[in-house]
């Protein structure tokens, strides 16, 4: 469908302030996932350099970090995004939507895989750490500041500390 499209469609669905189709340019998330496209561009032929290059671009930027290893679904929305980071190995499916201050990150005690997996459909709440080697199910809504540090079934809410 094309980033423009995918970003357009989730920002339809998940910003009621939302009023017209060119403000998705204002948008810093829409440019993150294009700086993430162009990093990843690179990262896939091994050009770390170049890649690396442009994530840092992009971080300067938009205030997100998204490194160029993630893989990311389709329609992924990132609202209010300034200070999100998203780790080398994170995986996140479609429909997801980020808001501010949320990382996907690792414990700091794994090598190899060490970032989330994020199912499709979920709500990642502002300031939110989801952290290390972990599974988040399909239609999960994590609260604002929760830390997630185990496996989030399909269909649960999690908040608080989640250990």
């Amino acid at each position: 469908m094309g980033l423009y499209k995918d970003f357009l469609e989730a920002v339809k669905r998940n910003d009621p302030s939302f009023k017209s189709k060119l403000e998705v340019f204002l948008y810093p998330g829409f440019w993150a996932l294009v700086y993430y496209k162009m990093a990843r561009f690179f990262y896939l032929k091994k050009w770390y350099f170049w890649s690396r290059f442009w994530m840092e671009v992009g971080k300067r930027l938009t205030g997100i970090e998204i490194h160029p290893g993630a893989k990311i679904g389709k329609r992924l929305f990132i609202d209010h995004g300034f200070g999100v980071v998203i780790g080398e190995t994170a995986v996140i499916g479609d429909d997801v939507v980020i808001y501010h201050g949320v990382t996907l990150g690792g414990t700091g005690k794994e090598w190899g895989k060490r970032h989330p997996n994020v199912g499709n459909r979920v709500m990642i709440g502002a300031g939110a750490k989801v952290l290390g080697n972990i599974n988040i199910g399909d239609d999960v809504k994590i609260g604002a500041n929760a830390v997630i540090l185990k496996d989030v079934l399909h269909n649960v809410t999690a908040v608080g500390i989640y250990k």
